[in-house]
């Protein structure tokens, strides 16, 4: 019996950390399962067709999905196609995205046999067990609903176009929930690294949230639980040693237990090797003395932060049952800020109760303010099954119908007011989270009350001169800020040309000169003497020895910028800006 494990992720860097702790568990049990069950990795930026095709190759006899807001819709259509080419396929479905309304969801999806719902290691197994003939019969499964088809019988059957046909009526049938599991249990499921080369790892050291988010659909899974801490050290040694680039904790949040917390951090700072970047999500109010002493001692890029601040009104933090103290997240986020050795990624939520267009503006420049390495401004997905979706009568919440669940307005916030905010998005993406623009956006926030209104004002221009029809180069995004900063500030035009010749040269060693730089700073004789003495004397570019004055000139740049002579070095950079770095050379 061939049994296919089948995952559509956002994106190919991805992994689905479900689907191979499901084989890994189940080959505990099983040697054999190691073999007989498959995994199956496809992307949303592949056509269905194209996943129909390759699944009928596999020829599985029972295929599961897991299902994720992202996924779902092409999980829809395969569960559709699947059965007319593979007659007698065995479906099953399981993830957060049909566990909170599982029988809804077969009477749906009428092709799927049954939904594993919660966790679904010991579930998975047991179900393995019950095809192969060895195991429970489906009633006595923990964990599943699973749909029985009994034929109608007399008055079932149905006319069509004067034939007479029998169709099935579908008998659901829920069987009781299953217990949390154990996580030292769980198996280390990349034995074999040679599966995720090229792709983000993702780790869990604990299962549950602590906390009860209106939003949020981990607030269900209250039972925290975490992996001993010695089995987390040896696992995290092996991503040490194999020099994996990124591992991805999926803990919900990670820093609700400081002896785990810390234990974690304190062993990542002593056995770093200079590769391996940690990513966790944290609330930074919780972060004592001892945690960020840690945090602000480590090697810059060992480890980065996200941090879901998400309003910084006090009533909509209180309204959808959340815990967070701003004050002492702002205090937190500044002083790891000030050591510029860990990314920090914090969160807003627009449509959130009690956020107006206003409060959400305060909110925003709140956390702007703080300067992390990205803002991520978000939107509310109404998720199945969450508190907030209980509550959408009582907010007047309106929201998209098909997946994410998207707001569309709310009593507090319009549509229009909503069309707003997505534009603003956009502009932070573009010109805040891209690294890019850093210098020339510090200068161009001078003009305006706020950041908020700046990014307002920026979206507007955008929509004012039709920007958002067409997509851009990166280039051209420089010139269309120089041509916006023209128009608002345009008694300092001189200082934002060179602001963004700046930015961009911190980036980039750009050799085609762009119009908006104006012309070369540097003559060619300057050009010429310096790099000659470099390659003479190595002042400045440490590790270039072996390089002569010609190949020196073409990996680095000069550029006078207020009346200094810089030179961008673009072999060494900054690990968490990828910004060159840059000296100040004295004229030869």
């Amino acid at each position: 019996m061939k049994i296919l494990l089948t995952a559509i992720n956002a994106k190919y860097i991805h992994s689905n950390l479900a689907v191979y702790s499901l084989r890994s568990f189940a080959a505990q049990q099983r040697a054999e399962y190691k073999h007989s069950v498959e995994i199956a990795e496809y992307t949303i930026n592949q056509r269905p067709d194209e996943i129909l095709m390759d699944l009928y190759r596999r020829k599985p006899d029972i295929v599961c999905f897991s299902c994720y807001l992202w996924n779902i819709v092409y999980v829809e259509q395969l569960v559709r196609e699947l059965p007319k080419v593979l007659p007698g396929l065995e479906i099953w479905l399981g993830g957060p995205e049909v566990s909170y309304n599982a029988p809804g969801i077969l009477e749906k999806m009428h092709p799927v046999r049954g939904v594993m719902c919660g966790e679904g290691e010991e579930t998975f197994a047991e179900l393995l067990k019950h095809y192969q003939g060895t195991g429970l019969p489906m009633r006595k499964i923990a964990g599943i609903v699973y749909a029985v088809d009994i034929p109608f019988q007399g008055e079932g059957v149905e006319q069509s176009g004067g034939n007479r046909i029998e169709t099935p009526k579908r008998r659901i049938v829920v069987n009781p929930s299953r217990a949390p599991l154990d996580m030292n249990r769980l198996p280390f499921v990349y034995e074999d690294m040679a599966e995720f080369q090229n792709r983000i790892i993702y780790y869990e050291s604990s299962r549950g949230c602590p906390f009860s988010c209106s939003y949020c659909l981990s607030s269900i899974d209250r039972c925290l639980r975490f992996r001993e801490i010695e089995t987390v050290r040896r696992e995290l040694r092996f991503f040490i040693d194999q020099e994996v680039p990124q591992v991805k904790f999926v803990d919900r949040t990670f820093n609700c237990r400081h002896d785990h917390a810390f234990a974690v951090w304190s062993y990542l700072a002593k056995h770093d090797k200079g590769k391996t970047n940690f990513h966790f999500e944290v609330a930074a109010d919780l972060l004592n003395e001892e945690e960020l002493r840690l945090i602000t001692s480590m090697r810059p890029g060992l480890i980065q932060l996200e941090i879901g601040v998400q309003s910084t009104n006090e009533l909509t933090i209180r309204e959808i049952r959340r815990t967070m103290e701003f004050q002492r997240v702002k205090s937190a986020v500044r002083r790891i800020h000030a050591a510029a050795n860990v990314h920090q990624h914090l969160d807003l939520i627009a449509g959130l109760p009690h956020e107006d267009y206003e409060s959400f503006r305060r909110s925003f420049n709140d956390v702007y303010a703080l300067h992390p390495e990205q803002l991520q401004l978000g939107f509310l997905k109404v998720l199945k099954g969450s508190y907030m979706e209980e509550q959408a009568g009582n907010y007047d919440l309106i929201y998209q119908e098909r997946p994410p669940f998207e707001v569309l307005s709310t009593r507090w916030l319009s549509y229009g007011e909503m069309i707003r905010l997505k534009g603003i998005e956009e502009m932070v993406e573009v010109y805040y989270n891209s690294g890019q623009f850093v210098h020339t956006m510090a200068l161009l926030e001078q003009t305006f009350p706020d950041a908020f209104t700046m990014y307002e004002t920026l979206s507007a221009y955008y929509e004012m001169h039709h920007l958002y029809e067409t997509s851009h180069s990166r280039l051209e995004r420089y010139e269309i800020l120089s041509a916006f900063a023209g128009e608002y500030d345009g008694g300092r035009k001189e200082e934002y040309r060179e602001m963004l010749t700046y930015d961009l040269y911190l980036r980039e060693n750009v050799k085609n000169r762009p119009a908006f730089a104006g012309s070369p700073s540097v003559t060619k004789q300057e050009e010429a003497k310096i790099y000659e003495q470099e390659a003479k004397e190595y002042r400045y570019l440490k590790g270039y020895e072996k390089y002569d004055k010609r190949q020196i000139r073409k990996m680095t740049h000069l550029e006078r910028i207020k009346g200094s002579l810089l030179l961008f070095d673009y072999r060494n950079r900054d690990l968490l800006t990828n910004q060159a770095l840059v000296y100040e050379v004295s004229p030869v």
